[in-house]
């Protein structure tokens, strides 16, 4: 290691603040909630450095730290209330299990000489307002299942939810997505 305790963070600050940005804002799409949690990792790499055994390299060490700072974020959005959870069951199905009519999926194939739907910036726009639109715990299950690429288990483990819980969190989000990319892609 360096010369001081001190030294070795500014150098880290240094080297690796912009990578360490860059993975925050993949795997938290708010800039400045992406600040904080870098700057809540060198924090806790100063006050853990005599923790750090050089075993790994600075940065994967900090990279580790930013990964649980970022799961303790989770964590904490998921246990908080959801102010008002929206039941999409009513919306879409008849009470007894028949789709409403007007809700039944629709056909999104789109011509094959056109640009497929995710390299649309167009339609990541759409789908942005549709994921900002979810409840924060849905929001959470999504980003963790389809963008992290963890498994029902792992998010589990992380979120600290139940396994019917999360299934039924996932299924109740990709009904609010689909409608509202329907509703603003499909329908426009």
């Amino acid at each position: 290691m360096g010369k001081s305790k001190a030294s070795d963070i500014n150098q880290w600050v240094q080297l690796y603040t912009a990578d360490l940005y860059s993975w925050a804002r993949y795997k938290i799409s708010d800039t400045e909630l992406a600040k904080d949690l870098v700057q809540d990792t060198f924090l806790a790499a100063f006050e853990k450095y005599d923790g750090f055994r050089a075993e790994s390299s600075p940065k994967t060490w900090l990279i580790s730290i930013l990964n649980h700072k970022i799961i303790d974020y989770y964590r904490q959005k998921v246990k908080q209330p959801v102010s008002k959870e929206i039941e999409t069951f009513s919306k879409y199905f008849e009470s007894n299990g028949d789709w409403h009519e007007s809700q039944k999926p629709k056909n999104w194939q789109v011509d094959e000489k056109e640009v497929h739907l995710l390299d649309d910036d167009n339609f990541q726009q759409v789908l942005k307002k549709c994921m900002e639109a979810l409840p924060e715990k849905w929001s959470t299950c999504v980003k963790l299942k389809y963008l992290g690429e963890k498994n029902g288990e792992e998010i589990c483990t992380q979120l600290d939810i139940t396994s019917s819980n999360f299934w039924q969190i996932i299924h109740r989000a990709k009904m609010q997505l689909r409608g509202c990319v329907e509703e603003n892609w499909f329908n426009n």
